[in-house]
């Protein structure tokens, strides 16, 4: 007699309503949170980036642990290797950036004389176009109307997410501390899930699948980016521009930049070429190998190095990096693949949440009669069906249906 009652919950009224009122709140919710991650960008985004580095830094850490140093030993011993690391690649850049801004002035030159034919002919269809315009007499001066754009503000763009430079100088100070704790207190905050979560999701599972997911996404984009290093460093050497090897490798990083990596990623070699060469030949060169190798990656390397592992849809990736880029700036940009993952493992974790799952994967499922009723009758079946499973301590196992 409750039967038609479980299967088909929504045909009470109050249950009804209840429901209205549950999708209100959740609506709510989510607009709380979306304002909350938009004006505070940069707590958000110094927490995502703390635990995605604890999440890469684990398995070194559990390496050295195993030495005698403990857990918390080894934590700071990781985390003061990396700020080694990051330091004397800051270090680099920064001398390489010195450089060029003392190069500068003869880089500018070298632009303006390549630029001055074109310019030139700029100048001259203008003059002949103000000439040919007819003058018709008795007509009333018109007053005219000068509309300017308004230039869009790209260092704004760039770094709306972390704020200003005193905001990035802040985030970097915290980011090595955090990552500490999260990495010294990683039995502490796994128990703290599973008391939080227990009963509503697998949190060992999720935590696992979390974890290959981010380093997958590192090393997979790692091996790309070795790849396109070294073979744009070759062309390069070949060509026998100067800093080669740097050139290519900084150029193999900005391809993997979406959107805007491409262009980067050819801009970079092209004006160090400007100091080179005088011929076209080279230019031609640098331009084909960059694209070819964005190709390569994009069409071969990327689907199945990163794309296997994290399982998402090109068509939602887009979308995520064009909702994380709108939200925190050019750090959304870098940081919306692993997120909108994020997400895809959060509604793949729930059952009532396997329609947002559906449309970020690549390979939907198919919709179980279960999942098409509903969680509440899930919940309200789960005790009937413990109470009907026999405990038998022996016999043959019941047959496969």
């Amino acid at each position: 007699m409750n039967s038609p009652t479980l299967l088909t919950p929504g045909v009470n009224p109050e249950q009804q309503w209840l429901k209205q009122i549950a999708l209100f709140l959740g609506l709510i919710f989510g607009t709380i949170v979306l304002a909350f991650c938009f004006f505070a960008s940069s707590l958000c985004i110094t927490i995502v980036l703390a635990a995605f580095l604890a999440i890469l830094a684990d398995p070194v850490v559990v390496r050295v642990a195993k030495i005698g140093l403990g857990r918390v030993l080894a934590s700071g011993f990781v985390v003061l290797c990396f700020m080694f690391l990051a330091g004397t690649l800051t270090y680099v850049l920064y001398n390489r950036a010195s450089a060029f801004a003392d190069e500068f002035p003869s880089y500018s030159s070298r632009i303006q004389q390549a630029l001055a034919p074109l310019i030139s002919k700029l100048d001259r269809i203008q003059k002949n176009a103000q000439s040919i315009t007819p003058f018709v007499e008795g007509s009333k001066h018109v007053t005219e109307v000068t509309v300017r754009a308004v230039p869009m503000n790209w260092p704004s763009y760039l770094v709306r997410g972390v704020g200003s430079i005193s905001g990035v100088l802040i985030m970097a100070g915290v980011l090595p501390f955090l990552v500490f704790f999260m990495l010294a207190g990683k039995d502490q905050m796994s128990v703290r899930l599973t008391n939080m979560f227990q009963g509503k999701i697998d949190v060992p599972k999720f935590v696992r699948n979390l974890g290959n997911m981010v380093r997958g996404f590192f090393l997979g984009n790692l091996i790309v980016a070795s790849i396109m290093a070294a073979g744009t460093s070759l062309v390069f050497l070949v060509l026998g521009m100067k800093g080669a090897v740097t050139l290519g490798i900084v150029s193999a990083i900005l391809n993997l930049i979406p959107f805007l990596g491409l262009l980067l990623a050819t801009a970079v070699p092209l004006a160090a070429a400007l100091l080179q060469f005088n011929t076209i030949g080279p230019f031609i060169t640098i331009a084909i190998t960059v694209l070819l190798f964005h190709l390569i990656a994009a069409n071969f390397l990327i689907p199945k190095l990163v794309g296997s592992r994290l399982l998402v849809g090109p068509v939602a990736l887009t979308i995520g990096m064009l909702f994380w880029g709108w939200l925190w700036g050019i750090m959304g940009l870098l940081l919306a693949v692993p997120l909108t993952a994020l997400i895809k493992l959060i509604a793949d974790s729930r059952p009532s949440l396997i329609h947002l799952s559906n449309l970020l994967t690549e390979d939907p499922r198919p919709m179980p009669r279960w999942a098409r009723i509903g969680e509440y009758t899930i919940q309200r079946v789960k005790p009937y069906l413990k109470g009907r499973t026999p405990l038998k301590p022996s016999g043959d196992p019941p047959p496969s249906s």
